[in-house]
């Protein structure tokens, strides 16, 4: 299974007088690069909200924000009687009616009351209510953030079969090719030979003609880069997602690559080559949105 570093997730759960929303962003990144958003009040869970998020999303850069919104009163509220004042006035004036009446002031400090910011909390601590609710909407973001990765991760998938593909077909067509390689190879060098006007040893020209041809023989490159493109797949499939194990295969599979291509010596093999570097490049920039 693929599983993308990229994703997002949102929860909200509505408790008696505050609305508790998380948020979580995520991005590729090497390690787990963990940034956290917590109102002051609430910072003794910044620890535990660190582990449930390292155990559950392990990579990527992860941005978790917790925003608490007041949308009620509750007993231990205190009212702020200057900002309650400075907006009665201040709706009085748009009316254009000062406090003329005791009925036109009881409607203008029902109005004021109902705005959220008049009311502070006088305790200082979180309440036990608050924090359990905050961990559980937690909870539901990162199975969001999770299924959005996953989601991502599907795509990223059929992406890699797609350019595994590519590059099977294309090693199959430098297989075909290779046949009548090293027969022209040998041709081109007994005309070349045969051209000089000196004798030649003939024993110790096809110890020499042997020898060169071995260092371009590509059989065991070939075996390797088939062996390291099924690893690649078999790799894929796995329960958990592999981005690491993938990033060291694909270099594996650039390794043979490489390799064919500076034995190729020949134009057709080595345009092969060209776009099986093409092919394994798209693979390496996916793999690092891979977790």
């Amino acid at each position: 299974m693929v599983t993308s570093m990229t994703g997002y997730g949102k929860a909200v759960h509505q408790l008696l007088d505050k609305k508790i929303t998380v948020e979580i962003r995520t991005l590729n990144s090497k390690n787990l690069d963990l940034n956290i958003r917590l109102s002051s009040i609430y910072r003794q869970q910044e620890l535990p909200l660190r582990q449930l998020v390292a155990k559950s999303l392990s990579r990527g850069k992860v941005d978790f924000s917790v925003y608490v919104e007041q949308t009620g009163v509750v007993g231990n509220s205190k009212l702020n009687l200057e900002l309650v004042e400075s907006y009665m006035k201040q709706m009085g004036q748009l009316d254009g009616v000062m406090f003329d009446n005791h009925s036109h002031k009881i409607q203008l400090l029902e109005i004021a009351t109902k705005f959220p910011d008049v009311f502070s909390q006088e305790s200082k601590e979180a309440a036990k209510e608050d924090i359990t609710a905050i961990e559980e909407t937690a909870k539901i973001a990162i199975l969001a953030v999770q299924e959005f990765r996953k989601d991502e991760g599907d795509v990223l998938e059929l992406e890699f079969n797609k350019r595994i593909t590519n590059i099977k077909l294309l090693l199959d067509q430098v297989v075909e090719e290779d046949i009548d390689r090293l027969a022209d190879v040998r041709t081109r060098l007994e005309k070349a030979v045969s051209e000089i006007k000196e004798k030649v040893d003939q024993n110790r020209f096809e110890q020499e003609l042997i020898y060169y041809l071995e260092k371009y023989d590509i059989t065991e490159e070939k075996v390797r880069l088939e062996n390291h493109l099924n690893y690649f797949m078999e790799t894929m499939n796995v329960p958990e997602s592999q981005g690491k194990k993938l990033a060291f295969i694909a270099q594996e599979i650039g390794r043979e690559v490489n390799t064919i291509g500076s034995k190729a010596n020949h134009a057709a093999m080595q345009q092969m080559v060209v776009q099986m570097k093409d092919e394994l490049e798209k693979i390496k920039e996916q793999l690092l949105n891979v977790l």
